[in-house]
């Protein structure tokens, strides 16, 4: 949204919806880290059991192996509509069905060939999976995103995945109760987990997305940012959350019970989010498409009074081609958008995130403390996101990006060689916020900011694409990283150290990808950055 003034105060108006919006990554950040402070309670409560019981863990993997095919299946079908999207019918049809066919081989292969007894290997694999079923729904979320808010707009597809997140705190937290299919509590408790992913994965793109149009060009960056950074403090309450309901509760009871309360917790955020919107207004770009320009203008006439009827002409002239082909500016920007997704989780952040509690258990540290030095970890990736905040609209995009990946790259190496040596302790504490700080400060909130900026209007719904490709990729990491970590052989050969040299040697590529393909847009409007597509 254009805005010639130098002047980057905040209107109050803009202030107030941006709030609204960013509550919806604050419940991204919630509803995605409270599983930090349960990963061990839900091993003792989901997978120990099966370890004695044959007969349940048998009875459990078929389960676990129908659910995860089913998902699978999903998402398969969703990458198989963007390629449709992308290449057309004829091409897109021939490029799915090698997709199919290599998806079944490897599914059948790999995964429902085995027996179905339980083995260290297996066991990893369900918690794995359990931990990460939420980033299923959020594949889901993300890859719809494109089409609510096409459809049902901005405010009303954030108020959506607002009530997703309500049935799923409900759910998650007493999975018996809510078993609505008569499946194990285990498959209950990940079907309530992927409707909350849903809602995450919604509300990851439309969030952004919101604030994008309705702030002007001058402090579009920051108020993104923000964005990124009511995701962190999301995280960082719920570490807190998690620390208070643990503190001081002997393990069973934790095991049993305090995990419910971690989950259940989460219906006081969500039910704040979907009052609040009830009060703001649709975004300016989507009542204009859909021809409701006599609300937009008075929309605009609040939040840009100086510049009003310019915007709104900027804005109908850029959806002229509302339903243009997503290729129709080249598949350059796509493959930036998928990729600059990929990387952000291949730096393995979410690792981090998710399982920060059980890297400090690895570091010798017992229940508490973990909780505490997962609190830090919150608290420095909130401060450093603040840092972005304020200097991504000075510095620009690309020199944090830069300077974030070669900072992780460095930070993971050293962390896995700490492991590798056995010197774990404070160094490896060390290393770890200081891998944290440069994500928070650079891939955390920028590649945010690049999303919500470099697809064109007309194409915008191709933005569910980029979104979807991130959680598929966050799946892949958080998934396997219990495989990698926990399994014997590797810990034998690598003690701990192999997985975090994987994800250092992806911030060196990560850093390689931004020199060469991403285009600065610091300061420049919506429309002008569309331009850049339409030269290449």
């Amino acid at each position: 949204m254009t805005n010639n003034s130098p002047r980057r105060s905040i209107p109050p108006v803009i202030f107030a919806l941006t709030l609204v919006a960013t509550l919806g990554g604050l419940l991204f950040g919630y509803d995605t880290a409270v599983i930090n402070g349960a990963t061990e309670a839900l091993r003792q409560f989901f997978i120990t059991p099966l370890e004695s019981d044959p007969a349940l863990a048998t009875a459990t993997i078929i389960q676990f192996k129908g659910i995860v095919s089913i998902c699978l299946v999903i998402v398969v079908a969703l990458v198989t509509s963007f390629i449709i999207k992308l290449f057309g019918k004829m091409k897109g049809l021939i490029f799915s069905g090698i997709l199919w066919l290599v998806g079944v081989v490897i599914l059948y292969s790999f995964f429902l060939r085995g027996e179905n007894v339980f083995t260290e290997g297996l066991g990893n694999s369900i918690k794995g999976f359990t931990i990460s079923s939420a980033l299923v729904g959020c594949i889901i979320g993300g890859s719809v995103g494109g089409y609510i808010s096409q459809s049902m707009g901005r405010k009303r597809g954030l108020m959506l995945a607002a009530i997703l997140f309500l049935i799923s705190a409900l759910g998650s937290a007493m999975p018996e109760k809510f078993n609505l299919m008569g499946l194990a509590t285990i498959s209950s408790f990940i079907f309530y987990r992927v409707l909350g992913g849903i809602g995450v994965g919604l509300a990851s793109m439309l969030s952004p997305m919101y604030i994008a149009e309705i702030a002007p060009a001058n402090i579009r960056g920051k108020l993104v940012s923000w964005n990124q950074f009511a995701i962190i403090f999301g995280m960082v309450i719920v570490y807190f959350v998690n620390y208070l309901i643990a503190r001081g509760q002997a393990a069973e009871w934790i095991n049993v019970t305090g995990w419910r309360w971690m989950f259940g917790s989460e219906t006081i955020p969500a039910a704040l989010f979907l009052v609040l919107l009830f009060f703001v207004p649709e975004s300016p770009r989507f009542l204009v498409l859909k021809k409701q320009e006599n609300k937009a203008l008075a929309l605009l006439q609040k939040i840009n009074p100086a510049n009003a009827q310019r915007v709104l002409s900027e804005i109908k002239e850029s959806l002229k081609a509302k339903r243009a082909p997503w290729l129709s500016f080249g598949g350059l920007v796509i493959v930036i958008g998928i990729l600059l997704s990929v990387f952000q989780q291949f730096v393995g952040i979410n690792v981090v995130l998710y399982y920060a509690g059980d890297i400090f258990r690895s570091m010798g540290s017992g229940n508490d403390s973990s909780l505490v030095q997962t609190i830090i970890v919150g608290l420095v990736n909130m401060t450093f996101t603040v840092v972005a905040i304020f200097t991504v609209d000075r510095l620009g995009r690309k020199p944090l990006m830069i300077f974030g990946a070669v900072a992780m790259g460095v930070s993971m190496l050293a962390l896995g060689f700490s492991f590798h040596f056995n010197q774990v302790g404070l160094l490896s504490l060390i290393f770890m916020l200081t891998y944290t700080a440069a994500f928070a400060m650079s891939w955390g909130p920028v590649t945010w900011v690049l999303l919500s900026e470099i697809f064109p209007n007309s194409i915008k719904g191709a933005m569910s694409i980029a979104v979807a490709s991130q959680w598929i990729a966050n799946l892949m990491i958080s998934w396997t990283f219990p495989m990698m970590n926990e399994s014997t052989i590797l810990t034998r050969i690598f003690n701990h150290g192999f997985s975090y040299w994987i994800y250092g040697l992806m911030g060196f590529i990560a850093a390689w990808f931004v020199i060469r393909l991403i285009p600065e847009t610091k300061g420049k409007t919506l429309e002008e950055i569309e331009t850049i597509w339409k030269k290449r």
